[in-house]
């Protein structure tokens, strides 16, 4: 019998979010949304990592408008997002009623899919989030942070997806979000994940380092169920593997993968023109398509590597690149082996960029990373030194209960707080969430004379 590989798409989430930092506006999307309904996927990722800022920031847009605009278009195909555990879709941890109003409200506008991950693989930051999807009748997707240090071990893994599996996780995600995850391991890894649970199984890669198409053919070939891939357009460098190439391969090899090929041309010579486009304003740097081996060394994933050129370079540093880069795995080791990726991404490429520049190791340290090393993010995967603990927060306390038990509330206040502008909860939480940027949007929505307050640059490696 046949056996089934089914695809999600990611062109208009983690595609053009690791390729042109997530600037697609939804006039972009519309005219391909009711054809990628009719190519067979299992599923469509289309919200949540930075989309929700990006609208606010950069686009004008409501992002809840722009997902009611999505399932209105998608009638057949599940949309999914991708949620940060009790951080949802920022970068600290919120209480659990905005967390519980987030979920809650993510399914009701259209998401039928969350995959959830904490930075940290501590499961304590997944629980409110898991239950809340639940309730609301969402689908669970949790998702292991893949990342090499002598701590993460394919048993630590598979230890992983089990307890997953007893929080409530109704699929199980491999997300590799630096591309680091080699075929040999990933055969080994899925075939023992897939031996400890009966749930489905996922795999998520990025092409930095060049090796993704082997990757996702020797996870299949150990019985994953799902690849992530994305249409040719915004696909390969830092993104996923093109969904064309890999579908006519993997159906060449006698997989059923279920997907119109010819129907995902026409889509993707819509795309390619959005592609083009943005290359010929600067908004898709090249680089970004480029191999780079040096990420299996550094394991930093490709955002990362694409925001620290251009704050480099913002800063008039972008000689200095080669040194923040030998630096992000030295600041990683020393706060415990944390994988790369948002908020930990940002926050580890923070340092080491600060590290280089200032001239001296942790002269300056963000607030964020005090944060982190008391415990107000989570478990690290390995426990950080006295001495690099003393270095960055002295003789301070470091906190070891489920950091949200410390947050009061917070929905009361905030709502009263954005009551001038706010119309809805989903307007409120788009405060929680992004204050400056939901009072700037909402503000001018609701009054065309609004002034908008000049905010302060801050120097921060912006990983989206």
């Amino acid at each position: 019998m046949t056996r089934k590989i089914r695809f999600m798409e990611t062109i208009l989430r983690d595609g053009q979010q690791s390729q042109i930092a997530t600037r697609m506006p939804i006039e972009d999307m519309i005219p391909m949304l009711e054809p990628l309904d009719s190519c067979g996927f299992e599923a469509l990722e289309v919200w949540g990592g930075a989309t929700f800022d990006a609208c606010l920031r950069y686009l004008n847009e409501d992002p809840w408008e722009r997902l009611r605009i999505i399932r209105e278009h998608v009638k057949h195909t599940k949309l999914q997002m991708l949620l940060r555990g009790q951080n949802l879709l920022g970068y600290h941890n919120y209480a659990d009623d905005v967390v519980e109003a987030f979920v809650k409200k993510s399914v009701e506008n259209g998401i039928d899919i969350l995959r959830i991950f904490d930075a940290l693989n501590d499961t304590r930051n997944l629980t409110t989030s898991i239950r809340a999807a639940k309730e609301a009748g969402g689908e669970v997707q949790a998702a292991i942070c893949y990342t090499t240090s002598d701590v993460h071990t394919i048993r630590y893994f598979v230890s992983l997806a089990s307890e997953m599996e007893r929080a409530g996780a109704d699929s199980i995600c491999i997300k590799d979000m630096a591309g680091v995850l080699t075929p040999d391991v990933a055969y080994d890894l899925v075939r023992e994940i897939k031996q400890a649970t009966d749930l489905p199984l996922q795999v998520h890669t990025h092409g930095t380092a060049g090796i993704a198409q082997m990757t996702y053919l020797k996870a299949v070939e150990a019985g994953a169920d799902i690849i992530d891939t994305c249409l040719s357009p915004f696909a390969e460098g830092t993104s996923q593997p093109a969904t064309e190439s890999l579908a006519i391969a993997l159906d060449a090899l006698g997989y059923d993968t279920g997907l119109d090929v010819d129907g995902l041309d026409r889509i993707a010579k819509h795309f390619a023109t959005v592609r083009d486009r943005f290359i010929a304003d600067g908004g898709l740097n090249p680089k970004v398509l480029e191999v780079e081996p040096k990420a299996l060394l550094y394991k930093v994933p490709g955002g990362m590597l694409s925001n620290l050129i251009s704050n480099l370079a913002d800063l008039g540093a972008s000689d200095r690149y080669g040194e923040v880069l030998a630096e992000v795995p030295r600041v990683r080791a020393e706060l415990g082996y944390p994988p790369l990726v948002t908020p930990l991404s940002q926050m580890v490429g923070s340092q080491a960029l600060m590290n280089v520049l200032s001239g001296e190791r942790y002269k300056v340290v963000p607030k964020e990373i005090r944060d982190y090393v008391r415990g107000m993010y989570g478990r690290p995967p390995v426990s950080i030194s006295k001495s690099i603990r003393r270095q960055i927060i002295g003789d301070d306390e470091v906190i070891s209960c489920r950091p949200a038990d410390l947050i009061e509330p917070q929905l009361p206040r905030l709502r009263e707080e954005i009551a001038c502008y706010a119309r809805s909860e989903e307007d409120v939480l788009s405060y929680a969430l992004f204050p400056e940027q939901a009072r700037d949007f909402l503000g001018r929505r609701e009054d065309p004379f609004y002034d908008v307050p000049v905010q302060e640059v801050n120097v921060t490696i912006d990983v989206r």
